[in-house]
């Protein structure tokens, strides 16, 4: 059972974390610290220099102490709201502008929903008598709950109220999600048909148990000889990395064992084999690390020749000409 005042702390505690977060942004956001952060397309298009280069005294690098700026560190806001998104996209990015119609499609989904829930379902539900008839059965209850479908008499038509705007809000989000979708689907693609072309917006991921690249390119001329541009096999090389750094390990302990043979040429070096060279079986110990150094090195050539696409995965890049 919730009443007015329960509802209005909860109300409060939100609204009062949304602007704690929403004045640390604010401020995080004019620190020259973060200045990369939050203006990356500036110095992409070379527009913004970081501040931390600038001459002056350290702790201006760090902390912004420009205190007018502080004062109006809110003004990007009504300006951000009123600019066409043509030009938002071209100061912030396509991904800003985006998340700006995020708002603008809650407004469009709730306000009017929420206007006809004030207007028919809250005068159902309060000239409903449900809760009178439930405190004769001692079910307790508040002023707040005659707001809700709790107050209606079990078996009353005005749940029909309820049934017809409860389709109606589906129908009425689904249409507004289809069409903001469309929107913004439209206004990336003309975005995309603004920007410069790249090579990856028309690549073609494949993957081949035919690693040599000459095979690559001989299948796409002749499948797609009007469209194929390039190709760039990328192997997986993470257990490749793994090999080349046990066979460095093994041979700084070649160069310890020769060096140390090299002053004292009357006995070679011996070592254990078992954990961490405190037992097991003693062998030379220039010869165990040879035979470990040559072991990797098969092991490395074959990943790096072996034709299977269990040992190097290959990713052929197929580049399609597009015309503008």
């Amino acid at each position: 059972m919730a009443t007015l005042a329960d509802i209005g702390v909860a109300a409060g505690i939100n609204i009062l974390t949304a602007l704690i977060f929403l004045l640390l942004f604010a401020i995080l956001r004019i620190q020259p610290f973060n200045d990369r952060v939050y203006f990356p397309k500036w110095y992409l298009k070379g527009l913004r220099s970081s501040p931390l280069v600038n001459p002056g005294a350290l702790v201006s690098k760090i902390v912004n102490l420009d205190f007018r700026s502080y004062i109006r560190f809110l003004s990007w806001m009504p300006a951000a709201l009123k600019m066409p998104e043509s030009e938002l996209i071209d100061h912030a990015g396509f991904d800003s502008a985006v998340y700006l119609r995020i708002y603008l499609i809650g407004l469009k989904i709730f306000v009017p929903i929420a206007l006809l829930s004030w207007s028919i379902l809250v005068p159902v539900n309060w000239t409903s008598n449900g809760l009178q008839l439930a405190k004769l059965h001692d079910v307790k209850s508040s002023n707040i709950d005659k707001l809700s479908i709790s107050n209606v008499e079990r078996g009353s038509d005005r749940f029909w109220a309820h049934l017809m705007l409860e389709y109606a809000f589906t129908f009425w989000t689904c249409y507004v999600l289809l069409k903001e979708y469309e929107k913004i689907a439209s206004m990336r693609l003309a975005f995309l048909q603004s920007e410069e072309r790249r090579a990856d917006e028309f690549t073609e991921y494949t993957t081949s148990h035919e690693l040599v690249s000459e095979n690559v390119e001989q299948f796409f001329m002749v499948n797609h000889p009007d469209h194929y541009l390039m190709n760039q096999v990328v192997y997986n090389a993470n257990k490749l990395a793994g090999l080349v750094a046990e066979k460095k390990k093994m041979q700084n302990w070649f160069d310890y064992y020769h060096l140390k043979y090299t002053r004292d040429k009357e006995q070679r070096p011996r070592v254990k084999l078992g954990f961490l060279g405190l037992w097991g079986k003693k062998v030379d110990a220039m010869d165990h690390f040879t035979a470990e150094i040559e072991k990797l090195s098969d092991q490395m050539n074959h990943r790096i020749h072996g034709k299977r696409a269990s040992a190097v995965v290959g990713v052929p890049s197929f580049c399609a000409r597009r015309s503008r």
